[in-house]
């Protein structure tokens, strides 16, 4: 069963890095404030990055890493990834 590394910005500009099964049933999750503490103070607002793994440690990996990125650059992977996706 796959993984998945979620980015969600707040409302306040601030983005929430995590790792789920189901990236959009999470993201509904920390909507109703039954997500990290982070998202219970910082209230996400929209699901904005999503990268799949085949295994909940590549996953976890991942995450550890884009969590270390700068506010900046985690801007520049969510606009590089939405320049990558076909409509």
């Amino acid at each position: 069963m796959p993984y998945y590394v979620y980015i969600l910005r707040c409302k306040d500009g601030s983005y929430y890095t995590g790792h789920a099964k189901d990236a959009e049933k999470r993201f509904k999750m920390h909507k109703k404030g039954q997500g990290a503490r982070y998202t219970r103070m910082h209230e996400p607002e929209k699901l904005v990055y999503v990268e799949q793994f085949e295994s909940r440690s590549e996953a976890m990996r991942r995450e550890r890493k884009i969590k270390t990125l700068s506010h900046n650059k985690k801007q520049q992977l969510i606009t590089d990834n939405n320049k990558s996706v076909v409509c």
